[in-house]
């Protein structure tokens, strides 16, 4: 067992400026947050780990970033940026350019960490409003340069990464503000460079700011809400973790601006329009292959947080969890905001994660919710107090009829502490040799526990890994499966065999590629197999018409070039 005496070094220090872990480091330079020792003893035996494996680090990232690539694109055609945007707005060094061409995936951080460099662009641009967005694109088409977008580098898909060189355009630099509130509309219109928290603050307080009469929420958490923007919630088909009440990103976008090398357009401002196919819904998800999102239009939610009702609920099974789950989202009498379902394994993970005593594990056994068979659900609802006080009060009901036992507010209340820290201990863990991923896939009811069994067969297939499922984003027809694997593994070649088989695993088991991380380049290879050839000839006949000379995010994103 783990103790303070014998726990690892976790690393409690910022990264050097310039190195590559600087670049790996999850969100606040500053902020750590450690496995608990009962995760660690709980690897070393998983892993066949001894104390002495956890007393040195491996391949940290302290090195320089050193890229040795001199920029292709022609001296005039970079001093060409630079007086659109001006020289201050326009970085060339390897620091910059390796930067704003990195994501955060495992495979990313992995081959930093090695000091292995992919794809970067030739030249860093940040501009400063969507006028020098239209010049650079002008400017970009008529000299064939490719354009990709960076706005948090929080991409799980390498979203970001420059494929074919040419510009890095770092859209949350300046193109950050809320520049709008309509209270009438209930709609806000924002920059797409806006980081998730100034965006929700400033819809909390906004009375203050905007005169409105009354605060309002943006209604979009994802795990990366502190370090994503609202444009790449919208060009990635983004899902927060209430999204059960508030709807995926999709839902809540109302209208769109972009820049094209076809021209610019806004899309129109209509609750509803029956004028043909929409233009705005062929945008979002588009990964930045049409064109550039400059400004969007978001529908806004009423803030009462003093509402919120909170709720917890072990379950005997994962059968029993499921069946409660898909009858309370199909009851309708109303939906819970945040609303999650973890499977035997991540339940019992998981509370070794929080630090659950040993008489807790002993009293939840004695009543019947034995290890390995008991899940836990967790989540809240949001509104009008009435509307809450209904809600939490059927979905007691319901869970009570399926077996569970309720567990009150605390294990939501323990959750939400920590809802957005859980990455940061990714590279703790990487220093030990350890990865941990995700994938994730969107599933109906009456395939749901194929897909469960088939990706946790294939995953299990390899010796020593762990393996943690949950569905948190539910629909009336289905939810997503979210699927979390851990493994010792340092080489990364071998990580992007095992990587790629999962995605392969969830293909031939019925689920979709993507339910809220997007596609990128990663996922690309599967989109026509998946979508059918059909489909995939309407995205390259809308990419043809938006980008005739295909500039924008070229290299496979989407899957198409």
């Amino acid at each position: 067992m783990t103790t303070k005496k014998n726990r690892p070094e976790w690393v409690e220090k910022a990264p050097g400026p310039g190195t590559y872990r600087s670049i790996t480091k999850y969100g606040d330079p500053n902020h750590f947050k450690h496995p608990s020792d009962a995760w660690v003893g709980m690897m070393q035996q998983e892993f066949h780990m001894s104390e002495t494996d956890f007393s040195v680090r491996q391949h940290e990232g302290n090195e320089k970033v050193v890229l040795n690539r001199p920029p292709a694109l022609k001296s005039e055609q970079i001093e060409k940026l630079a007086d659109i945007v001006g020289k201050a707005n326009v970085a060339l060094d390897d620091y910059s350019r390796v930067k704003y061409a990195s994501g955060k995936t495992t495979e990313e951080m992995l081959e930093l960490r090695h000091g292995i460099i992919r794809e970067v662009a030739d030249v860093v641009v940040h501009p400063r409003d969507k006028q020098d967005v239209q010049k650079i694109v002008a400017y970009c088409d008529q000299e064939k340069i490719p354009v990709t977008v960076f706005a948090a580098g929080s991409s799980v898909n390498f979203g970001c990464r420059p494929a074919k060189g040419g510009v890095s355009l770092v859209i949350s630099t300046h193109m950050n503000k809320l520049l709008e509130i309509n209270e009438l509309n209930q709609t806000a219109r924002v920059q797409p460079g806006m980081y998730g928290p100034a965006y929700e603050d400033a819809l909390n307080q906004a009375p203050e700011i905007f005169g409105s009469k009354l605060r309002y929420t943006c209604g979009h958490f994802p795990q990366s809400f502190e370090y994503s923007t609202v444009g790449g919630w919208v060009v990635t088909l983004g899902s927060g973790q209430a999204s059960t009440y508030y709807g995926d990103a999709y839902d809540i976008v109302f209208s769109q601006e972009y820049v094209t090398p076809a021209g610019t357009f806004k899309t129109l401002d209509y609750p509803a329009t029956a004028t043909g196919p929409k233009i705005n819904d062929i945008m979002k998800g588009s990964e930045g292959t049409f064109g550039i999102l400059v400004e969007v239009t978001m529908k806004i939610f009423r803030f009462m947080p003093e509402n919120r009702a909170r709720f917890s609920f072990m379950y005997p099974t994962w059968e029993a969890a499921v069946n409660a789950s898909r009858e309370i989202m199909q009851s309708e009498f109303g939906k819970p905001a945040i609303y999650r379902i973890s499977d035997p394994e991540e339940t019992d993970r998981g509370l070794k994660l929080y630090g659950m005593p040993g008489f807790v594990d002993t009293f939840l056994s004695m009543r019947g919710f034995k290890p390995m068979q008991r899940c836990l659900c967790m989540g809240n609802v949001e509104g009008d107090r009435d509307y809450t006080k209904l809600v939490a009060g059927k979905i007691k009901n319901i869970a009570s009829r399926y077996g569970a036992m309720s567990l009150g507010s605390y294990a939501m209340r323990k959750w939400e502490h920590t809802r957005y820290t859980e990455p940061y201990m990714r590279e703790d863990l990487e220093d030990y040799g350890i990865l941990i991923d995700t994938l994730e896939a969107a599933v109906t009811w009456d395939n749901l526990h194929r897909l469960h069994q088939g990706v946790r067969a294939f995953i299990k297939s390899r010796p020593d890994i762990m393996c943690m499922t949950h569905a948190s984003h539910f629909y009336p027809q289905g939810t997503n499966l979210y699927f979390i694997f851990i493994i010792k593994m340092d080489d990364p070649d071998e990580f992007r065999k095992l990587h790629r088989g999962i995605v392969d695993s969830i293909m031939k088991n019925g689920g979709s590629l993507s339910h809220h991380h997007g596609v990128g380049r990663m996922i690309g290879p599967w989109m026509e197999k998946h979508l059918g050839k059909e489909q995939m000839a309407v995205l390259r006949a809308l990419k043809r018409h938006f980008d005739p000379r295909n500039i924008m995010n070229p290299g496979g994103q989407l899957g198409l070039d």
